[in-house]
C-alpha cells in the first residue's frame, strides 16, 4: 500500500512515517520502480510507535524494544519507575501550590529564594520539577526560520537593487530589466510562502513531538 493509505488508516502524518523511518523504527521495502511499498506488517509498527509514543516512552528505548535488545515487560517496567518519579515530582509541586495560596502569598511577598531551595532539597532527594536550562524547542525552530527567510529576503533586495542601479549606468530593454529584477522578487515571494507553511508546521508540534528522546 502507498504511504498515504497508512497515514489515514494509523492517523500518523507522512512526515512522521519518514521520520520513524530515519530513527529505524521502520524499515519499508521497497517496490520495483523504487517507491516505498508499505505492508501490514509495518501498519502495526507504526500502530506500536504511535501507542507507545502516547505513553511517552522515548525513541531510543523503542529501537532497544524493537532491536529485541530489551523485552517489552522490562521496558515498561522501566518506563513505570520513570512515571512514579514525574508523579512524585508533580505532587510536590502541587503541594507548594497549594500552601502558597493557604499562606496568601502575593508576588511582593514571596520569597522566591526560600522556595527555590526547598525545590533543590526535593531534587536531591530525587523528585523531578520542571528543568529551566532546557531550550524552547518551538522558539529555536521558529528563529531559525525566520532569520534563514530574512537573509534570503535581504540578498534578494539587495540582488534587485544592483539590477536597478546597473541599468540606470547603462540601461537595457524594458522586458529584459523586468524579467533580471522578477527572478529575485519571486524568489522573495517564494521564500516568505515557505516561511509561512513552515511557522504553521512548527506551531502544529508534531514532529517535535515524534522527535523527542
Amino acid at each position: 500500500m502507498k504511504i498515504k493509505q497508512v497515514e489515514e488508516l494509523v492517523g500518523i502524518t507522512r512526515k512522521n512515517i519518514r521520520f520513524y523511518e530515519d530513527q529505524g523504527l521502520l524499515n519499508v521495502e521497497r517496490a520495483e520502480n523504487g517507491y516505498r511499498e508499505y505492508h501490514q506488517e509495518d501498519v502495526i509498527r507504526l500502530q506500536e510507535i504511535k501507542l507507545f509514543r502516547k505513553m511517552d516512552i522515548s525513541i531510543e528505548e523503542m529501537k532497544l524494544l524493537f532491536e529485541k535488545k530489551k523485552s517489552l515487560q522490562i521496558c515498561l517496567e522501566q518506563h513505570l519507575k520513570e512515571l512514579e518519579h514525574r508523579k512524585e515530582g508533580l505532587l510536590k509541586m502541587q503541594d507548594m501550590c497549594e500552601r502558597l495560596i493557604l499562606e496568601h502569598r502575593s508576588l511582593e511577598s514571596l520569597n522566591a529564594e526560600d522556595c527555590l531551595e526547598e525545590i533543590e532539597q526535593m531534587e536531591k532527594e530525587g523528585a523531578k520539577f520542571m528543568n529551566v536550562n532546557k531550550t524552547d524547542v518551538h522558539k529555536k525552530k521558529r528563529t531559525g526560520a525566520i532569520v534563514g527567510a530574512a537573509v534570503m529576503t535581504v540578498l534578494m533586495l539587495v540582488t534587485i537593487i544592483i539590477v536597478f542601479w546597473a541599468n540606470a549606468q547603462d540601461p537595457i530593454p524594458l522586458g529584459l530589466l523586468l524579467l533580471i529584477a522578477g527572478i529575485p522578487a519571486v524568489i522573495i515571494s517564494g521564500t516568505l510562502i515557505a516561511l509561512a507553511g513552515r511557522m504553521k508546521e512548527i506551531e502544529g508540534g508534531e514532529e517535535d513531538e515524534a522527535s523527542k528522546y
